[in-house]
C-alpha cells in the first residue's frame, strides 16, 4: 500500500509494533521487577537499588505495563527514525524543508514560564474551589517540599520535554506533510490520548502476570476499557482536549516552548495537588469531578478556559502560520 510507504504509514506501523512489543515484554519486566523486589528485601543493597526494589514491590499491573510500553517505545524508536530518513531520501519530489526560524532565548523563556504559570495556576484554582466545595481536604500528613520537587516537579519537566518532542514535534510534523493542519491536529491529539490510556481499569487482575501471554491478556483488558462510555466521557475526552490545546499552541507559536510549559504545568499541578490533599465523598462525583483533577466536567471546563486564554494571548504571535511548513524551534 502507498500509505504504508509514507512517513505517516511508518508512524502507524511503529505504534502497532510498540503496543505488540510491550505486550510481549510485560511478563519479562514483571518477573524481573518481582525478582528485584525479593532480592532487595532479603539483602542489603545500594540505596538506589533498594529504592527501585521497593518501587517494584509497590507497583501494580498497570504500572508494569506502562514500563513495558516505555521500553518498547525506546527499542523501536531507532527503527522509526531510520525508516523516515529512508522515505525522505527516496522522495525526490518532496520540496526541501524550510529552515526553522530561531526564536530568541528571551522569548523562549517567556513562553515557557508564562505557560507553566497559566496551566498550573488554572488547575490549582480549580482545586481550591473544589476544596471549598468539600470534594477535597488538606492532607494531615502532606508531602515535604523535597518530595514534591523530586516526585512532581522533576517528572513534570522530563515528561513534558519528551512527550512534546515526540507528539507535537515529530508526529505532528509528519502528519502536517500529508494532511491539512486541522486534520493533522485531530489525528495526533487522538493518538496522544489513546497512548496515555493504554492501561487497564483500576483493580484489574490476571491469574499469572509472568505467563508468556499475560501481556496480551492485559491488552484485552485495556481495549475493553475503551468500551466504557463513562471512561470516554470522564477521562479520554479530557486527554484529547489536552492534546488539541498543546498542538494548537505549537502551531500558533511555531515552537515547542509554550506547549512544553503547559504540559509541565498541568503535570506538576496535578501531582502536587494530590500530594497535599485527600479525596472526600462529594455529590460532585463522578460527573463534575472524578477521583482527581484530571477527570470530570469541571477539569474539562478549566481546560477550555485555558484554551481561550491561549487563543487570545497568542493570536498575534509571529510564526503562528498554521500551514504545513510551520516547524518547531527548540
Amino acid at each position: 500500500m502507498r500509505f504504508l510507504k509514507s512517513e505517516a504509514g511508518a508512524v502507524v506501523v511503529w505504534l502497532i509494533g510498540t503496543i505488540v512489543l510491550a505486550a510481549g515484554l510485560f511478563p519479562w519486566i514483571y518477573a524481573a521487577g518481582q525478582a528485584l523486589a525479593a532480592h532487595a528485601a532479603g539483602r542489603e543493597l545500594a540505596p538506589i537499588w533498594e529504592s527501585i526494589g521497593r518501587s517494584a514491590e509497590r507497583a501494580d499491573l498497570g504500572t508494569y505495563f506502562s514500563r513495558s510500553l516505555y521500553a518498547a517505545v525506546l527499542l523501536l524508536l531507532p527503527w522509526l527514525i531510520i525508516r523516515m530518513r529512508r522515505i525522505r531520501n527516496q522522495s525526490r519530489a518532496a520540496a526541501p524543508p524550510d529552515a526553522p526560524q530561531r526564536m530568541p532565548w528571551k522569548t523562549r523563556l517567556v513562553h515557557l514560564a508564562s505557560a507553566i504559570v497559566l496551566a498550573a495556576g488554572m488547575l490549582w484554582l480549580l482545586g481550591g474551589a473544589l476544596r471549598m466545595a468539600g470534594a477535597f481536604a488538606a492532607d494531615p500528613d502532606p508531602a515535604s517540599l523535597s518530595r514534591i520537587i523530586s516526585k512532581a516537579l522533576a517528572p513534570a519537566f522530563f515528561a513534558a520535554v519528551i512527550e512534546e518532542w515526540l507528539f507535537r514535534g515529530l508526529l505532528l510534523g509528519i502528519w502536517l506533510r500529508i494532511l491539512r493542519p486541522r486534520r493533522a491536529l485531530l489525528t495526533v491529539s487522538f493518538i496522544f490520548a489513546f497512548v496515555h490510556f493504554l492501561a487497564p481499569p483500576d483493580g484489574s487482575d490476571i491469574a499469572d502476570p509472568a505467563a508468556p501471554l499475560a501481556g496480551f491478556r492485559m491488552l484485552g483488558l485495556i481495549f475493553g476499557h475503551f468500551l466504557d462510555p463513562r471512561f470516554i466521557a470522564a477521562e479520554f475526552l479530557a486527554l484529547f482536549t489536552v492534546g488539541l490545546i498543546l498542538g494548537a499552541t505549537r502551531l500558533r507559536t511555531g515552537s515547542l516552548w509554550f506547549p512544553i510549559g503547559l504540559h509541565a504545568g498541568w503535570i506538576f499541578a496535578f501531582k502536587s495537588f494530590n500530594m497535599v490533599h485527600i479525596e472526600l465523598e462529594s455529590p460532585l462525583r463522578p460527573l463534575w469531578i472524578g477521583d482527581s483533577l484530571r477527570s470530570g466536567l469541571l477539569p474539562l471546563a478549566t481546560l477550555l478556559v485555558t484554551a481561550m486564554i491561549c487563543h487570545f494571548t497568542l493570536r498575534r504571535t509571529k510564526g503562528g502560520d498554521d500551514g504545513p511548513r510551520n516547524r518547531q524551534t527548540i
